[in-house]
Order: structure tokens, then sequence, then C-alpha cells
């Protein structure tokens, strides 16, 4: 069996129909022998094999009430006078305008032609077609639902399609975050379920070791993106997420490294150099898959896969890049005896730039040169660091000297990360009134990001145990940040930091010194 063959799964009980789901159309009008004529008319009547189920209503109201239930109904059969002359036109601007619907096909019939005219009512509504009860025969609906459902179907595969695109553009601004590579292979995903005529629900599964840490064991099977009932499931396994059924199928695609069909689902095994198996799971397939399906999943698996791989190894590379930023700032803040110091910073300083309305990527770029800030300590004296008595003025002049021995280790580099370390290093100690070292800077000319750190650092420092003090109360701190607001911090910040203090605390409590 070569790799474009597709695999189908033998299934006795299978019945003859080949229809997947249905085509739903409401029927509005407030005649009876109406609703039961056109169900009978379209009684054996399929499209891509998927036959119609009617749902009714008999006046204008009503039909409002079913519209806002049922958001997936393909082809709207609406009378225009019923209650009120102009009941079906009122329904008809409920649908486009007030439920923002631009999907379900409308078709209005009326046995009063003269009473709205077509022409005014095509311009004036968003109507797809417009006819008069008596020249509807069996044979002429017919061919009017065939397409107003052909039209259906094509306009919500590309809304599935944009969508999917979307998601895809979206998490392109970002990719080496972890919440981006879930987005970019959501929407990959998404294309493919709208490929098929859209899917009602899709998963990559993968057994590659990937961000966030999943909940099953390494090498194990387990959902990576998923959109539809399983867009809840990311980080599960396999095993835990899947019926008896769908996880056989799932285990005949790997077994046979190929692409599973059964009843309503598809399993696309997705070939990869890397030493994981990886697969595409769809089920709700609206209709059964063709040739061209077929060709199509196949290549779509195989260019999954490879941008996925990339993307790990993209992700790979930045993770190794932060760690090594990280345990560089570790080996500085070794030389404090409060071994948490830079875990509380590192989420305190999330919290508060997001607070403050600080761009992702900006909150991105300070939490990665973070670490570096206090890298001017490895030239002050251990002894001057943790020194257990109030310093003397000599002594205090030396330890100010550590923001300038920071600032020249990163000062000449032209990434903004590293230049953003230096600024951080040199300008951690300014203070809002201008008394601050090194260069005195006052106001809003000291960085975002530097007055963030000093109120942060202010309050680690008086919240846990130093040599040369204990810690503080929450009452003795908060009272301390308020008198230093507008003197030596940001008041603007200082106030944002104190409404969510509560939030500052659950950190403290979590990383305590």
């Amino acid at each position: 069996m070569n790799d474009d063959e597709f695999l189908f799964v033998a299934d006795d009980d299978e019945p003859e129909a080949d229809e997947v789901g249905y085509w739903k159309v409401l029927i509005v009008d407030d005649e009876p022998e109406v609703h039961a004529i056109t169900k009978l008319a379209l009684n054996d009547f399929t499209l891509n094999g998927r036959a119609l189920t009617f749902m009714s209503a008999f006046d204008g109201e009503e039909a409002k009430r079913v519209l806002r239930a049922h958001n997936d109904i393909a082809v709207v059969l609406l009378d225009v006078v019923m209650e009120s002359d102009d009941a079906g036109l009122r329904v008809a601007d409920y649908i486009r305008n007030d439920l923002e619907n631009h999907f379900t096909r409308i078709i209005l019939r009326t046995g009063q032609p003269g009473q709205a005219p077509e022409k005014d009512v095509i311009i004036n509504y968003d109507i797809n077609d417009y006819k008069s009860k008596t020249e509807l025969t069996a044979q002429k609906l017919f061919t009017v639902i065939i397409a107003a459902l052909r039209s259906y179907r094509d306009i919500i595969a590309i809304e599935e399609a944009r969508a999917g695109l979307e998601k895809i553009i979206d998490a392109s601004a970002d990719l080496f975050s972890s919440r981006s590579l879930e987005g970019f292979m959501r929407g990959l995903i998404q294309q493919l379920a709208s490929i098929l005529g859209g899917a009602k629900n899709a998963a990559y599964i993968t057994s590659a070791v990937a961000l966030p840490k999943p909940v099953s064991q390494a090498g194990e099977m387990y959902i990576f993106a998923g959109n539809g009932e399983y867009a809840g499931k990311e980080g599960y396994r396999l095993k835990d997420s899947l019926n008896e059924f769908e996880y056989k199928l799932c285990q005949d695609a790997l077994q046979q490294q190929q692409v599973v069909y059964a009843e309503e689902h598809l399993v696309a095994y997705c070939r990869s150099d890397k030493n994981h198996g990886s697969l595409l799971f769809l089920t709700g397939l609206p209709r059964p898959v063709n040739d061209i399906d077929k060709r199509l999943v196949q290549k779509f698996t195989e260019n999954v896969q490879l941008a996925f791989d990339n993307l790990l190894d993209s992700a790979e590379l930045n993770e190794t890049h932060h760690e090594i930023v990280q345990r560089l700032g570790d080996a500085m803040d070794s030389r404090e005896t409060d071994e948490y110091h830079a875990q509380r910073l590192n989420h305190m300083s999330e919290l508060l730039a997001r607070l403050a309305g600080m761009p992702e990527a900006e909150i991105q770029q300070l939490l990665t040169a973070l670490p570096l800030h206090n890298v001017g300590n490895s030239f002050v004296p251990y002894s001057l660091l943790n020194k257990d008595a109030p310093l003397t003025s000599e002594e205090y002049h030396e330890i100010q000297k550590h923001a300038e021995f920071g600032y020249r280790i990163f000062k000449d580099s032209k990434r903004p990360i590293i230049r953003l370390a230096a600024q951080l290093a040199r300008h951690h100690h300014e203070r809002w009134d201008g008394m601050g070292y090194p260069d005195g800077l006052a106001g809003n000319n000291v960085s975002l990001q530097s007055r963030i750190l000093a109120i942060l650092d202010a309050y680690d420092a008086l919240r846990n145990k130093r040599s040369y003090k204990p810690a503080w109360s929450l009452e003795e701190t908060v009272d301390t940040l308020k008198n230093a607001a507008g003197k030596q911090f940001d008041p603007a910040l200082v106030d944002l930091f104190l409404k969510h203090i509560d939030r500052f605390e659950v950190i403290q409590s979590q990383y305590a010194g």
C-alpha cells in the first residue's frame, strides 16, 4: 500500500445511506398546508450526502425564536404576509441586522406579488431569492433549494477558512510563545476542517515534547491543539480524551502510518523526521470524503508536520536562550541568601507590566532581560551584600557602583533585550523625584520598565527577610510604599500596585523567602 492510499475501516453495521448530518431548512408561513406541501416536495432531497431536516414557524415572532436558537440554519423559506403585511420582511431584517447572520440563505415567498414589489425587496433587503408561491412547482422548488444550499455550503467553507487563517495570522505575531504555537496549530487544523466541508471537531495529536508541558507522560500521545469539543483538552492524554472506537482509529492510523476514515471520523498520520508520531483527528465530517479530499489531506499532513517540527525547533532554541539568561541571573542571585528572590520578581514583574498595559512583546523582553539586572552585584564584595549591620557611607557608595558595573557589561550590545538589561542594571535605583542614582533621572525620564522594577524590588526587600532586617508585615510595607509614592516611586504605579496588592501577596506566599 503506498502513501497515497486511503484506509477505510470495515463496519458491518454501516447503514446503506452515506448521509452525514443534515441541512436545516426553516419554513416560515402562516398556512399549515404550505409546510406540508413543501416537506412533501423535498422529502427525498439530498446534497453532498446530506438530507434536509425541517423546522416550522407560523408567524414572525416564532421564526425569530427559532433563528435565535439555531445559528446553523442553511435556508429560510419565508412568507411575506403573515400576521402583518410586512412580517416576512421584518424577519429578514432581523436575521441580517439583529442576529448579524449573513450566511443563512433567505428565499422570500409570497402569494401576493404586488404587496411587496420584487425589485424594491431585492434592493432594500438582503434577500437571496424572491418567488411567487404560484410559480414554485415541485421542480422549481427543488432547483431553488439546490442553488441556495450550494451557496450556503460555499460561504461556510470560506468562513471556516477565513477563521482558520485569522488564527494563523494572530499566532504568527509571536510563534515562540506557547500560546501562539497552540494558536498556530489550531488555525491549521481549522483550515483542514474547512477543506473537508467544515468538520465539527478537530485535534492535532502528538507525542512530541512541546510547550506547554503536557499532562501526559513522556512518549505518550496527547492533544496539543484542538477545535470544537477538543478545544479544552490541550495537554490531556489521548486515551483519556476519546471513546474506545475513536482511540482504536488513532492506533490504526499510527500503526499503519496512513489516513484512516470511518463513518464521520478521519485520522491522518503525519510523517515526521523527528522521533515522534503525530495525527490529525477530525470528527463530525458533514459529508463522505472523495478522491480530491484524500489527496488534499495527504498533502496537508506533510505540510502541517513540517510546520510543527520547524516551530518546535524554534521554540527549543528560544527556550534554550531563556534558560541561559535565567541561569546567569540565578548565578548572580546565588550571592544573596534569599533563593526565591528571582522567581518572585519574575512573576510580579509580569503581573505589574500587564496591569500597566505594557504591550505583550515588551513584557516578554522585560522578563528575558530581568534576570540580568543585578549582574553588577558580582563586582560587589559578598561581605557588603549580606552585611547584617548598617552600612557606612563609604560602604554604601561602594555598593552603588554595581549599577554602573552592570551597565558597562551590556551597554555596547545591538540586541534590544541586552540593551534593556543594560538600562535596567543602570536605572533601577533611579527615583521619581530625581534623587536616585547614578544619573539622577526624574519622572517619566526613567523608563517604565525601570520604574516597575524599582517598586517591586522595594516591596520584595521589605516583605522578605534580609541579612540586615527581618521581614516586614504587609501593613508596614503598604504604609512605606504609600509614603514613598511621588518621591521614590511613580505614584500612578504605586496606586496600581496597591489596588491589586492581593495578587502580589499570592506570589509572595508561593515563593516566600
